[in-house]
Order: C-alpha cells, then structure tokens, then sequence
C-alpha cells in the first residue's frame, strides 16, 4: 500500500533515496519514511500559511521560526535545574600519569619479555628519576618517545586493569607490580592525582542556560510536529509516538 500524506504519496524512490542518510540508525527505512513524511507535512503547512515553498527548505525554516519561539531560560530557572540535579555538576576523578608497555609474546617469547619486564620494573622503583629515559629506551607504545606521559585523564578513558591500577596508586608513586592488560605489561608512574569536585554554578550558567533553551525548543518541536502528524490524514503508515 502506497505512503500519503493529505493525499500527496510519499514514492519508494524517494524513500530509497534517503537510506543512505540513515544508515547508522536500528532502522534506515523506519527513519527514512518518517522523515519524509514530516518534511511533506511542514511544506505543506508553510504552503497552507502563504509562505513561498520554491524553496521547501527555507519555507520550513520560515515556518518553524514563525511557530517557535525561544523560550526565556532565566538565572533563576538555571539554579533551579543545578540544584534539583547536583550529581550532573560533579567532576570525575582525574589522574596525570606515565607508563612504559611491553608486550606480553607467546610460547617462550612470554616468559622472557616477563622476566624483561619485572626487571625494568625493578629498575625504574630503585631509581624513579630513570623513569623517562627507561621508557624512552624500553615502552613499546608511541608515548615512550615522550618519556611515557599519557597526560591527563579520568575515569573510564583507559582499560579497566590500568584504571584500577592508577587510582589505587598515590600520586608521586609507581605501582608496585606490573599491570597486565590487553595491550600487554605496564609499569605506571602516577604523576598527579585530583578527586571530582563540584562545577559552580557561576562556572557553567552559560552552558546551562544554552542547555535549558535547546530543551525547550526541542520539546516545542516534538509537540508542533505531533500537532501536524495528529491533524493529517496519513495512510499507509503509522506515525510511532507522535
């Protein structure tokens, strides 16, 4: 059964034409055909207002600038969202640290790149002011040419094995044994270490703001457009949540 809108029939071609657009979607055809179908409503509605639709794309945007307004997201409505969501205004753990990786090898290989691997572990708890030049001379990973530094980071940007490691670690220290992981044995140097702290709300009213009026004009689009699916005569086709 064909697709139509008020009449006017949404063609396979077109919907064929649009997959490509939607292809990282669950559904390219499902998002496809709601798309078009949404589209053909707003020219429509642009061309029931009297606004010229030669260009369909600026008519819809004439139309939705005339149907919604910004809404007016004040100081004091922007404390009442940080306040009433305190855990979305935490930072996360963060850590500075350094490592020098040796892969772990198989058969024979393994054991001998082990052994290779506590001795520089040795080395680098002995004398940590060796730390760079070892990692330069030892790391297998990109960063050795930079003394082992990976920088900052926070929790959830590393492997779990090297997390766990690294925020179980004081800062100014070297894990006490090797870290094994996916990538093979790391000896870590923690370099600094910060715990989250709260983001004040003078610090991220801005944001918030931008982020509260984006919020309602998304929410003021959703009920426009479920307005025009609720007023139109679709057939065919079953508009989801609309």
């Amino acid at each position: 059964m064909a697709i139509t809108v008020n009449g006017i029939e949404i063609s396979e071609t077109a919907i064929e034409s649009q997959l490509e657009h939607y292809g990282d979607t669950p559904n390219p055809r499902e998002t496809a055909v709601q798309q078009l179908i949404l589209h053909e409503l707003l020219v429509q509605q642009a061309k029931a207002e009297g606004i010229d639709t030669a260009d369909q794309q600026q008519a819809i945007q004439a139309l939705l600038d005339q149907k919604l307004q910004a809404p007016a997201v004040d100081e004091a409505a922007c404390r009442e969202f940080y306040e009433q969501y305190p855990d979305r205004f935490v930072s996360g753990d963060s850590a500075v640290a350094s490592h020098i990786l040796l892969p772990k090898g198989e058969g024979l290989e393994a054991g001998l790149i082990k052994a290779k691997a506590e001795g520089v572990l040795a080395e680098v708890q002995a004398n940590p002011s060796r730390f760079s030049d070892l990692a330069r001379e030892h790391s297998t990973c990109p960063s050795g040419q930079q003394g082992g530094s990976l920088g900052q980071f926070g929790r959830g940007q590393m492997v779990p094995e090297f997390e766990q490691a690294v925020f179980s670690t004081d800062a100014g220290q070297i894990t006490p044994h090797l870290v094994e992981t996916q990538f093979g044995y790391h000896i870590i140097q923690v370099n600094d270490r910060q715990a989250g702290s709260t983001i004040g709300f003078d610090e991220i009213k801005d944001r918030l703001q931008q982020y509260l009026t984006d919020l309602a004009l998304n929410q003021a689009m959703h009920e426009y457009l479920s307005s025009l699916v609720a007023a139109a005569k679709i057939d065919g086709y079953s508009m989801p949540g609309m």
